[in-house]
């Protein structure tokens, strides 16, 4: 399994690529603002076709060039449903104060979404990928899971980072629930378990439950 990962945009976020080894498909996780130019090189250079492009949830710095990846590779859209509005709407999910950053810019749906469901599937590029619905950040927010050889691994979107989590002061963020949302279905993961979050350095499940400040207590609290 190949995964390459760079930060793109004002926002430094992170988009993923996934491939395994020798095929020309590949799976997209988070293609946000300015990450298209870069993201196209690198399937270019690597002979890499996007069969499904993956949102970890639809706040703007995640899904800005979406549309623009998914309509030139002909590749379907996959979105939590709690998040979908977010794809034409995306002031809805930053508030009056970030919204001056898109005046003037239209958004649009790509041809074909899927929505995706807690505990259900992606199959495409020959990866199997499982959703594991995360409310706290955004109402859709959920992370990715896919086994790279005996390594697992898991697309945090911005639930949880190396040292902290996401934010929840935007609309349609719970701090609550997304702590709910960590111990329950994130902190049960086993320590080795990799986390590639959507704005930092990768981690593991492992280093976060010992070091990270705001888990402190956690499971007992909120298991």
């Amino acid at each position: 399994m190949r995964v390459t990962g760079f930060p793109a945009g004002l926002f430094q976020t992170n988009c993923y690529v996934v491939a395994r080894d020798g095929s020309s498909d590949c799976l997209v996780v988070d293609p946000g603002q300015d990450a298209a130019g870069p993201l196209t090189d690198f399937l270019t250079e690597s002979a890499l076709t996007p069969a499904a492009v993956l949102l970890t949830h639809g706040h703007l710095d995640h899904m800005w060039d979406a549309t623009p990846i998914c309509e030139r590779y002909g590749a379907p859209l996959y979105v939590h449903p709690g998040d979908r509005h977010l794809l034409t709407d995306p002031a809805a999910g930053i508030g009056p104060t970030l919204s001056p950053l898109i005046a003037g810019v239209q958004f649009v749906e790509p041809s074909v979404v899927h929505e995706l469901g807690h505990g259900h599937d992606v199959e495409a590029a020959g990866i199997t990928v499982t959703v594991t619905h995360t409310p706290g950040h955004t109402q859709g927010s959920v992370v990715f899971g896919v086994d790279a050889g005996a390594q697992r691994l898991v697309f945090s979107g911005d639930t949880l980072f190396a040292g902290s989590i996401g934010r929840t002061d935007l609309p349609g963020g719970d701090h609550g629930q997304l702590l709910r949302s960590i111990a329950d279905r994130l902190l049960p993961l086993a320590d080795d378990v990799a986390v590639l979050p959507g704005h930092g350095e990768a981690t593991t499940i492992g280093a976060e439950r010992a070091g990270n400040p705001f888990l402190v207590g956690l499971r007992t609290e909120h298991a």
